[in-house]
């Protein structure tokens, strides 16, 4: 059995890590609501290495409609600027030499609901991952039968792994009911 219960750990490890990720994409979708996570995964040139804004500026956000970014080397302000424009988030940073500003406009009722559709998608990506680590889990265990593993122990393994799927599917639609409560609030 501790072949089956080593499968069902790394399958747990990989749902975790699945979830977390999702977790990260909902953080990238703009509710409404200035956050420095909007920035996350946006990298600027940095001594000849992709480096986060977040490790070479300060990034806050004063009120719920504004970022601003202070790079902790002047230096750095025109290739921030040009990392986020390039970063096709829609923003138009404003740079007056020592900040960075970002002014997010109010969303409209449109955009809300596209907004929505990008989390459902976001959702339904990660549901997909996780079915595929269901599949990966449940064959690994088929295929412990050559090590001997009976019948009994390969069907209460697989009873395991589609609590956990479930559990995991679950918390994923959780999450997107949690964001797009938070989209469409005005």
């Amino acid at each position: 059995m501790s072949s089956v219960n080593s499968i069902i750990e790394q399958l747990k490890d990989n749902l975790e890590k699945n979830l977390e990720h999702t977790k990260i994409e909902f953080k990238r979708i703009r509710a409404g609501k200035a956050s420095p996570d909007m920035l996350d995964g946006v990298n600027v040139e940095y001594y000849g290495a992709s480096t986060p804004i977040s490790q070479v500026a300060n990034v806050n956000t004063p009120d719920a409609r504004s970022i601003n970014i202070q790079p902790w080397d002047k230096s750095l302000i025109n290739a921030i600027e040009k990392a986020i424009i390039n970063s096709n988030l829609g923003f138009a940073p404003q740079n007056d030499g020592e900040y960075i500003r970002i002014n997010l406009p109010p969303i409209t009722e449109e955009r809300r609901k596209e907004l929505v559709k990008r989390a459902k998608s976001e959702s339904e990506s990660s549901k997909v991952g996780i079915r595929n680590l269901r599949k990966d889990a449940n064959e690994k265990i088929r295929k412990l039968k050559a090590d001997g593993v009976s019948e009994d122990e390969m069907s209460a393994g697989e009873d395991r792994v589609q609590k956990l799927i479930d559990s995991f599917i679950s918390k994923t639609e959780e999450l997107l009911v949690e964001k797009e409560k938070e989209i469409m609030t005005v």
